[in-house]
Formats: structure tokens, C-alpha cells, sequence
């Protein structure tokens, strides 16, 4: 069942996010170039993915996301996996952030603050399963059914293994996040965040207007947030001001640590310290944004700094 995020905002706000599952794990020593990426991890080692949900409970995060942004049957299927075998790995990905719950909630002491800590099951987009960057533009070539059908599978292990909300992240075009909803109405009792990733500070990265997408989802009961992700921090306070003047859901940002890849060399260019980052999260929190957290290179001391930052907010 979807979490109430308009009262839970109403006792807690903002709610953080957790940081980058990826990045981390090549942080922590894990081999991702693979079309896989994340998904691998669940095949050959589950425990370091869930020692970092847990990390990231520890450092403050409401949510743990799911290694599932590039779990897809048909991506399993390439492995020689079959169907019944790429959804328990799917379903897997949801086992392994509520133990990590489990066990986060377990070292709270008797009688501290009320702690949140949600599941949110990830959904990457089309692109991500083809590995050849189009995840980044959107530009697939296939109809909203073709989408729909492609990500049902995903989304029912999903909500039948018991995830609290669905994070539709990284979208690049309004016609995917169309589809997604059109799916998410097979789930009644299931509620999603909606997340672009942007080229700009208006734009998604196929070009739409941000504020175009937002008054698009705004109609839909079970989308309960709408934001972007994926994204350079510079775009981040634009693009809260251009959801907002087209919604009155909840908005969730959760960008880039301010890193650029490059693509040539395969590598990450420039650095963001964990103190800036923090910094920058409170002029998100200015700019409007109700949800917030890290995407690609932050970490748990990113989102330590973060929820540090807040604080400091509420206190002073």
C-alpha cells in the first residue's frame, strides 16, 4: 500500500532519500561494467547490497531503494535465467532492503525518535535495460503499450513482494512516464514517485518541459511525488520552481553528486564534497522540494551531511 506522503510530510519534514546503490558498490569494490549493472550484484553477491541499504538507514534516510533499476526479466533472460528466476531476483531486491530494515530498526533504542524507513522500489527506465545510453534521451522508438508491457513484469514482482511505494526514476520522456502510469492503474493499491532526469533546468532530457510533465501527473491519485533525478545540482532549484508552478504534489530531487562521466574515458570528472553537497540540499529544501536525497557518487556520508543540514535548519 502507497505511504501516506502528505502526512507523513506533515510530521516530518523534508524526508531524505538514500544515496547512490550503484556507485557505491563500485565504491565498495564491486565490478559493474556490465549491461547488468547493479543487477549483477543481486546474482553473485545479495549481502553487500544489503549492507548498504542498511548504511544508508544509519546515516538518515527514510527510503531505501531497491537494486531493481536494471533488474528486468528480459535483461535476465540474456543470462540464460528464466522467468520465474529473474522475477525471485527482482523480488529478492525488496527481501534484501527490508532485512536491512530489520536491522536498522533493531539498533534503535527503546523510546528514541520515531523513525521512518520505507521501501521504495525501483524502476529504471527502457534505456537502462538496452545499456547503450539512450536512458539519457529517451529516444526508443517504441509505443506507450510496448512500454507498458515491458515494465509489467518488474512492476508486479515489485508490489507483490511488498515494497511501500514505487520509484519510477530516471525517466526521459513524458511518453515513458505516461506509460508507467497507464501500468501503475493494474496496481490500485500501489502508489509511485515519478522522476525525470533533466538536461537543464527545464527540460527533461528528451526536451520536454519539466512543467508540462508535472501538470501531466498532477490528475493521478497514485502518483504521489513528481521529480527528477540523475541531474547536475545546478538544474535542481529551477527545476523545483518549474514542478511546482505545475503541481501541488510533492516534489523529490535526488541528483548528482555534482561528478560528470565521461563517456571516452569511462570515468568520473570533477569532485563535490559531502559538506557542499549538504550545503546545496538546503537551497533545495528552499527552493520548494519536500523529498530529498543523492543519485550517481553520493554516498552515506553525503546523505549524513544532508540530513545534518536539515537539522540544523529545524534548529535554528
Amino acid at each position: 500500500m502507497k505511504p501516506d506522503l502528505a502526512n507523513l510530510l506533515s510530521e516530518k519534514h523534508p524526508l531524505v532519500l538514500d544515496g547512490a546503490l550503484a556507485t557505491e558498490l563500485e565504491r565498495r569494490g564491486e565490478d559493474l561494467n556490465d549491461p547488468l549493472w547493479s543487477a549483477r550484484v543481486l546474482l553473485e553477491a545479495p549481502e553487500k547490497i544489503q549492507a548498504v541499504h542498511l548504511d544508508y538507514f544509519r546515516s538518515g534516510a527514510d527510503f531505501a531503494t531497491t537494486a531493481s533499476y536494471q533488474a528486468t526479466v528480459q535483461g535476465f533472460a540474456s543470462r540464460g535465467l528464466t522467468i520465474e528466476e529473474a522475477l525471485d531476483l527482482i523480488k529478492l531486491s525488496v527481501n534484501l532492503a527490508k532485512s536491512a530494515r530489520k536491522d536498522f530498526l533493531a539498533e534503535i533504542p527503546a523510546g528514541t525518535e520515531k523513525t521512518s524507513a520505507f521501501i521504495a522500489g525501483s524502476i529504471g527506465p527502457y534505456g537502462a535495460f538496452l545499456a547503450d545510453g539512450s536512458e539519457y534521451s529517451g529516444d526508443y522508438g517504441l509505443s506507450e503499450a510496448a512500454l507498458v508491457d515491458f515494465h509489467r513484469p518488474r512492476m508486479s514482482a515489485l508490489v507483490e513482494a511488498g515494497a511501500d511505494i514505487l520509484a519510477c526514476e530516471t525517466i526521459p520522456c513524458l511518453i515513458e512516464a505516461k506509460a508507467l502510469v497507464r501500468l501503475l492503474e493494474e496496481f490500485p493499491g500501489a502508489g509511485a514517485w515519478i522522476s525525470f532526469s533533466a538536461k537543464d533546468g527545464g527540460h527533461t532530457n528528451n526536451g520536454e518541459p519539466i512543467s508540462a510533465c508535472a501538470e501531466y501527473l498532477d490528475r493521478f491519485s497514485q502518483v504521489v511525488a513528481i521529480g527528477v533525478n540523475c541531474t547536475a545540482p545546478r538544474y535542481i532549484p529551477d527545476l523545483i520552481h518549474a514542478i511546482r508552478s505545475a503541481s501541488e504534489k510533492p516534489v523529490i530531487v535526488y541528483p548528482n553528486s555534482g561528478e560528470v562521466y565521461d563517456v571516452t574515458t569511462r570515468t568520473w570528472q570533477g569532485e563535490t564534497s559531502c559538506d557542499a553537497y549538504g550545503a546545496q540540499a538546503r537551497t533545495w529544501l528552499e527552493a520548494g522540494a519536500d523529498i530529498i536525497g543523492g543519485c550517481c557518487r553520493t554516498t552515506p556520508a553525503h546523505i549524513a551531511e544532508v540530513k545534518k543540514n536539515f537539522r540544523q535548519v529545524h534548529s535554528g
